[in-house]
């Protein structure tokens, strides 16, 4: 039985053409629509996992207000692959804490961290975000294969000298990892420059507070 001839339209390019544009079409309307249903969820899962992670470096107690939504960027500076992003804590509208969110290159990836530090500047809490470093070895910086990162817990630049601020291994007070001493000495660098930059901070806060203290005086 001969099969049914096609109508001679269906052959012509402008045809072939206009089809596929309109399933084109069709597909980013689809996708538009997708995008807009989920955008909410994924807006919301982020900010999620904003508020767990420094949950995990910074007490609640030590602040009343909204640190994720007065974050600011510091300057960059020394062993930092990117300008640390300052969330500070206050409590009755008095300084109180900071977590600072910032990284630093490993062996051979950057390694993202956070740290949190109250307002006598000792350490609350280290977290490391994202790396890529060796398994089995610079892992160990991430809080689910080892506790070393708890090793910064009181530390200040009070109570830890220039020189301690360093793995064993170069004279510091931090342990190193068998095999992988580079992964460590990073961090540990990475997190003495974060209290130096909030150090940084809080002394031109309260510069500005001073001057502006003088100027109400003058008046």
């Amino acid at each position: 039985m001969p099969g049914v001839a096609q109508p001679a339209y269906r052959k012509r390019l402008a045809y072939q053409a206009g089809l596929l544009g309109g399933i084109c079409a069709i597909v980013s309307v689809l996708l538009i629509i997708g995008n807009h249903e989920t955008r909410g969820a994924i807006a919301d899962h982020i900010e999620e996992e904003k508020r767990a992670t420094l949950a995990a470096v910074l007490p609640a107690q030590l602040y009343d207000n909204a640190p994720l939504a007065e974050s600011r960027k510091l300057p960059q500076q020394g062993v930092f692959t990117s300008p640390p992003v300052l969330y500070p804590g206050s409590h009755s509208g008095v300084f109180s804490a900071a977590a600072l969110l910032t990284s630093v290159y490993g062996w051979g990836s950057e390694i993202r961290f956070i740290v949190g530090i109250d307002a006598s500047g000792e350490i609350t809490g280290v977290r490391v975000i994202s790396h890529q470093e060796t398994p089995g070895l610079g892992d160990k910086i991430d809080i689910d294969r080892s506790g070393w990162i708890n090793g910064f817990n009181g530390r200040s630049l009070a109570n830890t000298g220039e020189a301690e601020w360093a793995v064993k291994k170069d004279g510091g007070e931090f342990d190193q990892f068998t095999g992988a001493t580079i992964t460590p000495r990073a961090v540990v660098r990475g997190v003495h420059q974060s209290l130096e930059a909030l150090d940084q901070w809080r002394r031109q806060q309260l510069a500005h507070a001073a001057r502006a203290d003088s100027a109400e005086e003058k008046k």
